[in-house]
Parts: C-alpha cells; sequence; structure tokens
C-alpha cells in the first residue's frame, strides 16, 4: 500500500511540475505556432484540441516508456537516432486508437474531433515531453505524471493567451502593437514570469 501511495505522489508531482514548473509551452517552447493559430482561430475550438493532445500524451506515455527501455539494452547503442522515430509511431497508434474510438461513437461532434485529431497527434507538445522523459530516465510513474501535466499545462497556457486577448483588444494598445505583436509581447512576459519557477533568474 505505501508503495501505491508513493508512486501516486510521485505521479502527481510530476504532473504539477510538468503543468506549471516546465510548462509546455511557456517554458519548453512546444506548440507555440499552434497555440497562436488556435486563439485566433474561430473554426477550431481549443478546449477540444487541449483534451485531444492530453490524451494523446497519455496514451503515448507507457508505451514510449517501454520502447525506451528496451532502446536502453547495450546493443541499442544507436538508440538516440531511433528514439524520434520510435515515439513517431507510439503517437501514431495513439492516434489510431482515438480515431477507431471516436469513428465508432455516436458523438454529435464526431467531424470536428476527427478533423482537430492530427493536429493534436502530430505535434511537438505530444513528441517533445516522450523525449524528455526518455533523456531524463524518469520512471513509469514520473513519465505518466510528466505527460498528463504536459497536456494540462498546454491547456493551462491556451486559457492564459485567450484570456490575455479579452484584455489585449483595449484601445489603449497602440495600434502597431496590435494583432500578433502584442500576443507574442505577453508571451514571452509570461513565459519569462513562469520560467523563473525553475529556479533560473537573470545574471547581473
Amino acid at each position: 500500500m505505501s508503495l501505491v501511495m508513493q508512486n501516486l505522489g510521485t505521479f502527481m508531482v510530476y504532473a504539477l511540475a510538468a503543468m506549471f514548473v516546465q510548462n509546455a509551452v511557456f517554458t519548453r517552447g512546444f506548440g507555440v505556432s499552434r497555440l497562436t493559430k488556435l486563439v485566433a482561430d474561430s473554426a477550431v475550438d481549443s478546449m477540444t484540441f487541449c483534451a485531444l493532445l492530453s490524451l494523446i500524451n497519455v496514451l503515448c506515455a507507457p508505451m514510449s516508456y517501454f520502447v525506451n527501455q528496451f532502446l536502453l539494452q547495450p546493443a541499442f547503442w544507436y538508440r538516440n537516432y531511433v528514439r524520434p522515430l520510435a515515439f513517431t509511431v507510439c503517437a501514431l497508434i495513439a492516434f489510431a486508437a482515438v480515431f477507431l474510438v471516436i469513428a465508432l461513437l455516436n458523438l454529435p461532434n464526431k467531424k470536428d474531433l476527427l478533423a482537430v485529431l492530427p493536429l493534436a497527434t502530430l505535434n511537438c507538445a505530444v513528441l517533445g515531453p516522450m523525449l524528455i522523459t526518455a533523456n531524463q530516465n524518469y520512471n513509469f510513474a514520473q513519465t505518466m505524471g510528466f505527460a498528463l501535466g504536459s497536456g494540462l499545462g498546454y491547456a493551462f497556457a491556451v486559457i492564459i493567451v485567450t484570456e490575455g486577448q479579452r484584455k489585449m483588444n483595449s484601445r489603449s494598445v497602440p495600434a502597431v502593437f496590435r494583432g500578433l505583436p502584442i500576443n507574442l509581447i505577453y508571451i514571452g512576459i509570461l513565459a519569462l514570469a513562469i520560467y523563473s519557477l525553475t529556479g533560473h533568474r537573470v545574471a547581473i
């Protein structure tokens, strides 16, 4: 029982760390271009995209963990070269599984989900966490926690940027900065603030 609680605690710690301290967007720079498009694209529901991305991350995590454990054998001295390809295959397997479930279920927004699913799968916010957990040699609980936290952290970033855009529509913002420039400035300031949670500080 104590081992289960210890693993659960590890899972929660790494999920929270991935969501805030190691946020996929603000401190890792994953999916920033897609994020900027999402918050300005009324044809794509941001939360649907984030939910699918989080689901793909969680499905990929156990596969990538066991693939990485297999590649850690001494015979695979070229593991660093094949990891990205192997993890891409993991993402494609997760894509196929989610695609089949959505296709079989009678959902009212099935077409929208299937249209967004490829974008949520073939995304650096999916491949990135797999590579990070492999390079850091995380155990299973850490890998699962980091995967879930990365997906939720992406959603957290989308919510913050979307809310910020409402404030940035103010007339007090100079015309030359409106649109993409003020978005990038806002994201940059947020990234600096959240990146400070990792313990980094400006050298004097």
